[in-house]
């Protein structure tokens, strides 16, 4: 990676910003913080607290990646990124099973969860690959 630039098929991206992982990380993230706001959560402050955190370290975490630069650092903030989205679906599972939140809003959230977690393992796959190309 040169720069702050990544390669992206024939394009290069200068900023995190304009990754989609990135941008549907942070629509998952909004969606759970709205959710934090309705039924039995809302007063949970510590739970409700655990699960923003966790949230937004996913795309906390891609973003930081992004601006070190370089491909080794970048992949290593992916691997937290996806963990973070591994500990949101744990912690939305303990709710659902609590009674915390519905099945059906587990389940979606699950849904995009996971397809987040492919995202980013496929995203650090290729940047992997690209490295030992190098």
């Amino acid at each position: 990676m040169e720069d702050s630039e990544i390669i992206n098929s024939s394009a290069k991206i200068s900023q995190f910003e304009d990754l989609e992982v990135w941008k549907d990380s942070v629509k998952i993230a909004a969606d759970l913080y709205k959710l934090t706001e309705t039924g039995k959560i809302k007063n949970d402050w510590g739970m409700k607290d655990q699960l923003r955190r966790a949230v937004c370290s996913i795309s906390n975490n891609i973003a930081e990646g992004f601006e070190y630069n370089n491909n080794p650092d970048f992949i290593r903030f992916l691997k937290y990124a996806k963990g973070s989205a591994g500990e949101v679906r744990n912690q939305l599972y303990v709710l659902e099973e609590a009674g915390f939140i519905e099945s059906d809003q587990y389940k979606q959230f699950h849904s995009r969860l996971i397809s987040l977690s492919k995202q980013i393992a496929g995203f650090k796959k290729y940047l992997t690959d690209y490295q030992r190309k190098k």
